[in-house]
């Protein structure tokens, strides 16, 4: 479940982060676009990119650790 969360965060946020950086003011499916101002759009998806990529670093060191108990 945390794995399927930090995929989605890294899918939304670097979606959104390159329809914003590409120019594009469609907001298309990404949704931070639709709730948040536009002012802030790039900043909010290049932190859902980090959040997703931590979440995702963290459940595979978890699971590395169950693994050499």
């Amino acid at each position: 479940m945390i794995e399927l969360l930090g995929i989605l965060l890294l899918v939304q946020g670097g979606g959104g982060l390159i329809n914003r950086l590409l120019g594009s003011t469609d907001p298309s499916w990404f949704v931070q676009l639709h709730l948040l101002p536009s002012g802030m759009h790039v900043v909010v998806s290049a932190l859902m990119v980090a959040g997703g990529v931590g979440l995702l670093f963290a459940e595979r060191a978890r699971k590395q650790r169950r693994r050499s108990e």
